[in-house]
């Protein structure tokens, strides 16, 4: 069975654009040509440090909650220690990432659901063990977790699920190509993106296609002033053309 259609039977509601796949498939090969396949995994840590990197990152630069993380695992021991210490001391670790006033208590929460959830234990290690949905699931009944937090967990860290990440860049990218509605939500977007992926695609093809969409969001998609001109994927996309047809001018368009 196709993975939209489990996706679909779980939530109990039809998948808008799950008939992308073809050009989802299009869009993946022209972006892994020009940014390299497979992509290499950034991380290689526990999927609870994972967490709580995630967390981190939320609206903030790769290099600042990086560096938020780091300064965390240096000051305490273990997150054990990071759940028992003060609010004060979480927080001025942290200090690096947007938000460490928001960021130390929720990460503190986290730690004490865990705990309490898992008798005691801080661990996520049993969610290797687990179907993906099924741990997306447990994990988003978290806290301030979220399916991008979630996916990255399954994605990111040393389980190496097959999950789908969406951040901002990926979904400015799906939403000008046409991949998701226009004014759609970024949470309900997840759903949407990770079903038009083949069925067929394994764990490693699922991140590159996050990364290389990444990517492609942060050098060429950006936010402001898109370089729509050097896209390799201009062609598939509506945004892209209305962009560059209303910068030629009437005189070049076509009647």
């Amino acid at each position: 069975m196709r993975q939209q259609s489990l996706l679909a039977e779980t939530a109990g509601l039809p998948i808008p654009g799950a008939d992308n796949t073809t050009r989802v498939v299009e869009v993946h090969e022209r972006l892994c040509r020009e940014y390299g396949c497979p992509a290499r995994y950034f991380h290689d840590i526990d999927p609870l440090s994972e967490l709580i990197s995630s967390m981190l990152s939320h609206r903030t630069r790769n290099q600042d909650s990086a560096h938020a993380f780091r300064q965390l695992r240096e000051r305490f021991p273990d997150w054990a220690a990071v759940r028992d210490a003060s609010v004060a001391d979480v927080q001025d670790a942290i200090s690096a990432c947007t938000w460490p006033e928001q960021k130390a208590p929720r990460l503190q929460s986290v730690l004490r659901d865990i705990a309490t959830r898992c008798n005691g234990e801080l661990s996520l290690e049993f969610l290797r063990d687990w179907p993906v949905e099924q741990a997306r699931q447990w994990l988003e009944r978290l806290p301030g977790v979220g399916p991008k937090t979630s996916a990255a967990v399954i994605s990111f860290s040393t389980i190496r699920g097959k999950a789908l990440p969406v951040d901002s860049h990926h979904f400015r990218v799906a939403a000008r190509i046409g991949l998701i509605p226009a004014g759609m939500a970024v949470g309900p977007s997840h759903r949407i993106l990770e079903a038009q992926l083949p069925a067929e695609w394994d764990a490693q093809q699922v991140y590159d296609n996050h990364q290389v969409i990444m990517k492609h969001g942060k050098k060429i998609c950006t936010h402001q002033q898109p370089r729509c001109s050097a896209c390799v994927v201009l062609d598939l996309c509506d945004y892209g053309q209305e962009r560059i047809g209303a910068a030629a001018g009437p005189e070049n368009t076509l009647d």
